[in-house]
């Protein structure tokens, strides 16, 4: 063999280990940069923006209540005695797992209470493992807090931040200060009570009119945990500087127009509507005691304080459902003022439950209309819950909205 093909050979064998290095490199530590000597894991943002299908539907999972504890090791609360020994939080994941894989939604909303902070020393951790269908799942997923996730190691701030930060994840701790709706235009408050208000916006379906316009748009608060108040111990409230920067967030929506579109189509009058997520109902829930849909089998808890939040929604005119959580074993769906208020039903095992009555999840979809040639605006929103059984059992479908009929 002459040199110059055993130099060649070497030159091969050379470049084929680096090739093989750098593919090991790519698959094992290409979502990680290194601080030091420690790897800086990179968060895998969601694919935005939020956008309904090509179908002209845009589905959401409900997920009240997880109270995920820290694992195998955190037990049920209010099963049937035969399934007590073996089940655990793992139950609580399984389940988010089948209601990914049966129902595929296009976006995940944990309306609180998404880890049960008394039980696990390590909230992070918790987090990590309540969420992990989700991150696994590669979906967009929001989340608000309860009045017992930040029992734990993490304080309500720094438990949004480290929410915001994981895999897929677009929660936000709070609106951005150099926002559109900050103080430098029209007196916007520059602080908010609380962490976790922020907005989303969904998009019109691909190749549509609507494709570069929000026709949905999904609000999240912070209805905090417990206080004292005057003396009393009692659940907090939606404050005013939420209520304020809601309206002004809702005024800016209704006001965007799209020059591109025609002037005469009909779906550019209308104003998009609008879903709310957050954990603690408000006092008015209370009256919700017939013309339901679903069960009522507790007492509402809520505040002492009645902060007026159902008044800003009605002036608002755009939200059409609010999505809480709270109260495990209500599941009820019922209209106040012309706006639907729905429990999600208590989806985690360690949280308490009614044995022998199924966990269970809710699902909200969103249809559009379809226009002469494309999608337009949203014509329709409804609501089913599936249940923690064999079958994932289909109950109480209902319609929440429907843009005719409203008129």
């Amino acid at each position: 063999m002459d040199s110059a093909t055993e130099n060649w050979k070497n030159s091969f064998t050379f470049l084929s280990l680096i090739s093989a290095i750098l593919y090991l490199i790519h698959i094992h530590f290409a979502p990680q940069l290194f601080l030091g000597n420690e790897p800086v894991r990179v968060k895998k943002s969601a694919n935005l923006p939020l956008r309904f299908r090509s179908d002209g539907t845009f589905k959401i999972l409900q997920v009240a209540d997880m109270h995920f504890g820290s694992g195998k090791i955190t037990r049920c609360r209010d099963v049937l005695d035969s399934e007590f020994e073996y089940c655990s939080d793992l139950n609580t994941t399984r389940f988010l797992k089948r209601m990914i894989e049966s129902e595929n939604p296009d976006f995940i909303a944990f309306t609180g209470d998404n880890i049960f902070g008394s039980s696990t020393n390590d909230a992070a951790e918790s987090l990590l493992k309540a969420f992990g269908p989700a991150m696994e799942s590669g979906l967009p997923w929001a989340a608000v807090l309860g009045n017992h996730d930040h029992e734990s190691s993490m304080n309500r701030e720094e438990l949004m931040s480290f929410i915001s930060l994981m895999d897929y994840s677009v929660s936000q701790i709070n609106p951005s200060v150099s926002g559109p709706t900050n103080s430098a235009k029209g007196g916007m408050i520059t602080r908010i009570d609380g962490f976790g208000n922020y907005n989303l916006r969904v998009f019109g379906a691909p190749g549509s009119t609507l494709a570069n316009s929000s026709v949905l748009n999904l609000y999240f608060l912070d209805s905090g945990g417990k206080i004292i108040y005057q003396g009393f111990r009692t659940y907090d409230w939606i404050r005013e500087s939420q209520l304020q920067w809601l309206r002004r967030v809702s005024q800016e929506f209704q006001g965007q127009k799209d020059a591109s579109i025609h002037p005469t189509d009909v779906s550019t009058h209308v104003t998009p509507p609008a879903l709310a997520f957050f954990h603690i109902p408000i006092p008015e829930v209370r009256q919700l005691y017939y013309k339901i849909v679903g069960q009522y089998q507790e007492g509402v808890a809520c505040s002492i304080v009645n902060s007026g939040a159902l008044q800003s929604f009605v002036s608002m005119g755009d939200v059409k459902a609010v999505f809480m959580g709270h109260d495990h074993k209500n599941d009820f769906c019922g209209n106040l003022d012309g706006i639907w208020f729905c429990y999600g039903g208590g989806f985690g095992y360690h949280g308490y439950g009614k044995a022998g009555w199924p966990r269970r999840a809710r699902i909200i979809v969103a249809q559009l209309e379809k226009g002469k040639n494309s999608w337009m605006g949203v014509e329709s929103i409804k609501t089913w819950k599936r249940l923690d059984n064999e079958n994932l059992s289909k109950i109480d479908e209902q319609i929440l909205w429907d843009r005719w009929l409203s008129r």
